[in-house]
């Protein structure tokens, strides 16, 4: 597996609590010696991680200029799961996944990614291609999700989802134009929300592939939610139903 940065203490943080092995070693700002800091040494310490202090110029340049918080670490890239399926084997519970189509923005994904971790999502899909992956920002970003929620990057999207639908698992996208609203459809089978990018929406194709399209009542004036809003609204009313 190939290394790669990670910054930020949230981020870095949970790859600590949740892969420490998987942490080579720990770049810290040599300036910076507040409580939040003295904490993240502790950690590092306490499971033998190679803690180094340096300078914040370095730091900038490891981070690629990205706000760091003083906090770099080098790690080995976590097991990814290829297949959807391997996902769906083992679960105890009806599936709840999260198909973003189309998302290009890291800030986005790593919002929807912590979005899904706290409504308990199984996994996070998208495709490989014209979306963003797990970019050190994502990381960042979703504040340690990206280390517990599986993230699924797919050849084929909507062959994906035509799969999802052989295994059972209702596919339901989000229109703004949808005859359905949230909180008239019953969600609590196996389900997998299909978002698309904030402006773009979904594509025609996936649009297609899914059993139902589902609008989010708006009570205000505007007219579209930023794609991870919407998809912490569709999994919690998901998460509500089935409670």
């Amino acid at each position: 597996m190939s290394g790669f940065s990670i910054f930020g203490f949230h981020a870095v943080t949970s790859r600590i609590r949740h892969n420490p092995q998987g942490v080579s070693e720990i770049y810290l700002e040599r300036d910076r010696q507040d409580g939040r800091m003295q904490d993240l040494l502790k950690l590092a310490e306490a499971h033998h991680i190679r803690v180094i202090m340096a300078e914040r110029h370095r730091l900038d340049g490891m981070a690629g200029h990205a706000k760091h918080q003083g906090v770099v670490a080098k790690v080995e890239a976590l097991p990814q799961f290829h297949d959807i399926h391997e996902v769906l084997e083992d679960l105890k519970e009806p599936a709840l996944l999260l198909a973003l189509d189309g998302v290009q923005d890291p800030h986005n994904l790593g919002a929807c990614l912590r979005v899904a971790d706290a409504m308990g999502v199984h996994a996070v899909i998208a495709p490989k291609d014209r979306a963003v992956g797990l970019t050190a920002t994502v990381r960042k970003v979703a504040s340690g999700a990206a280390e517990t929620v599986p993230f699924v990057a797919v050849t084929n999207l909507a062959r994906t989802l035509r799969e999802l639908r052989d295994e059972g698992v209702w596919v339901v996208g989000t229109a703004s134009e949808a005859k359905d609203d949230l909180l008239s459809v019953k969600l609590k089978g196996p389900i997998a929300w299909v978002l698309g990018a904030e402006g773009e929406g979904l594509r025609r194709l996936t649009r297609e592939t899914c059993d139902q399209l589902v609008r989010i009542p708006m009570f205000g004036s505007v007219e579209s939610l930023n794609v991870s809003v919407a998809s912490g609204i569709c999994l919690y009313e998901t998460r509500r139903q089935r409670s």
